[in-house]
């Protein structure tokens, strides 16, 4: 079958749709290198792409060594956040000097700081480990390469965390104010190899699996499939996000109960442990990872792309002039006549594929809507389960509820959920996705709301909870705290639809030479979202709760639907984008030894197709 020779422009708000011819250059061939032509299949008619299941090629073995350091990762920076608010919110149990309280009353804590400080410290936290990815990635595109990026911020995380070690050994725990000091410096030091890891462990992984055209293959039944990369893709994001929640359960319930039984020091020192894996791990696997090179000014000329159609734009508003990426593209300039700029050293599908990347911006500037709704996760519904009846259970264990349902729900839609609605012919697009996660996050802050209103009508201290609770009085409500299970429950939902989402669309919609700075740009919307939430502080406290989680559930729900207005035609450019022609264009660097040619791939892909044949 025949390649289609179509336009390779692409126009997303007013040009191809699912049944238009996919923008593909003739000269480009569907295998992953020119010995292997045989390899792979014929590329997707345009009836094939309107008719034929879509399913995910084979996760490269690599990719799963990728995931296994974001597991370690997490497992630590998980492990060790899980313990932050009890360690700034309650005071140091009678007696104690490493802050545990063994599950006793008042329990666990250390600083005595209040639920406000400790709200403000855990959204400054998730602040600044959110907006450190943008320097990451920069680093990481321009002048280091993902790998170094990574190892780099890895020393940084694990100077951070023995920072944080040294807030809670016991002759400094005993000094709220000193320790206060060292535990701020650990946050931003661990916060700044964060940064650096986040943005660029996402695209690693992704970028393991071959840049490939789709294929049509045929099974052994006779029945024809299409095996498309960004199917692959979203499943390659929903088992990294399945070992983020496994690193999360594990290291969570382990320092929980360490916290209780032993101390706030050994909460810190085991994920300092466990992180000196990451390193390990990479250093082994180096030379059997694909790795993309640096490639020097890309990100600066794709900012005088933009500034340039700024000024050529005849429209004051630019987000209504159809014409702008168009006008600016090099051939553009031939045909006009006019010379393009000296920096201009890139083709026109380049400029498309910084169009693509900047569609994706403008969804997830809705993003911290959205998060506002999930960060109530690590502030206040921990001091919630705190004034309830925990019977033996840490008040801090039973956030662990939300990754548990996101771990069982993965396998489930996978195997299920998603091919069964693949079989009923509905596609559930990246928009739909992301909507119906907003959705379900809102619901969640409803579920919150309810749950807190019933707990001032039912403790003996009514709405001054935890004023009165600082008097040593008992003013835990009568209510099991597994009914936050809800909450919890509906937020691991709303992840698995948006937050993975999100992980996809940033890699399948970036130009491939700004995978990182994209990936960057989708993580520094929880650093706006946990900005605005300084605004919600005031109302972290009694007897404002129930306003608090009312507000958020309002905003979230308003964010899902005008995301969902703003975006809803985007789904009918999804296959156009995913399949574009790519660009030559990669920046100023040379490839180097930075880059590997990952021949194991290769020998699977083919045994992978062996075993259809």
């Amino acid at each position: 079958m025949a390649l289609t020779n179509v336009k390779a422009s692409l126009e997303i708000t007013k040009g191809a749709t699912v049944t238009d011819p996919i923008p593909l250059d003739a000269s480009s061939t569907n295998s992953f290198n020119d010995e292997d032509t045989h390899l792979l299949g014929p590329f997707p008619t345009e009836e094939e792409w309107a008719t034929l299941p879509r399913v995910a090629g084979r996760i490269p073995w690599q990719a799963w060594t990728v995931a296994a350091v974001e597991f370690v990762e997490r497992f630590s920076y998980y492990g060790t956040s899980a313990v932050f608010v009890n360690f700034i919110q309650k005071p140091l149990p009678p007696g104690s000097k490493t802050g545990a309280g063994f599950l006793k009353k008042p329990g666990s804590g250390a600083l005595d700081m209040g639920q406000r400080a400790s709200t403000g410290l855990t959204m400054f936290n998730q602040f600044w480990s959110y907006i450190t990815p943008l320097g990451g990635a920069w680093l990481a595109d321009e002048y280091w390469g993902r790998y170094k990026t990574i190892q780099l911020s890895n020393v940084l995380a694990v100077v951070g965390h023995i920072i944080l070690i040294m807030s809670a050994i016991p002759a400094v725990i005993v000094k709220p104010n000193v320790s206060i000091a060292i535990f701020a410096i650990g946050l931003v030091v661990m916060g700044l190899g964060t940064g650096g890891f986040k943005s660029n462990i996402s695209p690693l992984i992704a970028e393991q699996y071959k840049d490939q055209k789709a294929y049509v293959r045929v099974k052994k039944n006779g029945s024809k499939e299409i095996v498309d990369p960004a199917t692959t893709t979203a499943r390659i994001y929903i088992y990294f996000y399945f070992l983020i929640n496994c690193g999360s359960i594990c290291g969570s319930i382990a320092m929980v109960y360490s916290e209780h039984f032993v101390g706030f020091w050994l909460s810190y020192t085991l994920p300092t442990i466990c992180y000196l894996l990451c390193p390990i791990i990479l250093i082994t696997m180096k030379k059997h990872y694909k790795l993309t090179p640096p490639t020097g000014s890309v990100m600066g000329k794709a900012f005088k792309l933009i500034r340039l159609g700024v000024k050529k734009s005849p429209k004051k508003n630019t987000f209504k002039d159809d014409g702008f990426w168009d006008r600016i593209k090099p051939t553009a300039f031939n045909q006009r006549g006019e010379s393009a700029p000296a920096w201009m050293t890139f083709d026109d599908a380049w400029v498309d594929e910084v169009k693509r990347g900047i569609l994706a911006c403008k969804v997830f500037l809705w993003y911290p809507l959205y998060w506002l709704a999930y960060n109530q996760m690590t502030n206040n519904l921990v001091s919630q389960a705190n004034t309830m009846n925990l019977g033996s259970t840490p008040n801090d264990i039973v956030a662990k509820l939300n990754p548990i349902f996101i771990v069982i729900l993965i396998p489930l839609m996978d195997f299920f959920i998603y091919p069964g609605l693949r079989k009923m012919g509905v596609q559930l697009s990246p928009i739909k996705k992301i909507t119906a996660g907003f959705a379900l996050s809102s619901f969640a802050m409803v579920s919150a709301c309810v749950i807190q209103h019933y707990i001032y009508t039912m403790s003996p201290c009514g709405n001054q909870i935890n004023k009165l609770s600082k008097t040593r009085k008992d003013c835990s409500a009568d209510i099991s705290v597994w009914v936050q299970a809800f909450p919890y429950g509906l937020i691991g939902m709303s992840e698995i639809l948006a937050s993975i989402t999100k992980l996809e669309y940033a890699y399948t919609k970036a130009p491939n030479n700004m995978k990182s700075t994209i990936q960057a740009v989708a993580l520094s919307t929880s650093a706006v979202s946990a900005a605005l939430g300084q605004a919600f502080v005031s109302l972290s406290e009694d007897p404002l709760l129930v306003w608090n989680y009312g507000s958020v559930a309002v905003v979230a729900m308003c964010g899902g639907i005008g995301f969902y207005l703003t975006f809803r035609s985007a789904d009918k450019h999804e296959d156009a984008m995913n399949n574009m022609k790519e660009s030559t264009h990669v920046g100023g660097r040379k490839v180097g030894d930075a880059e590997n040619v990952d021949q194991h791939s290769i020998r699977d892909e083919k045994n992978e197709k062996g075993a259809f044949n």
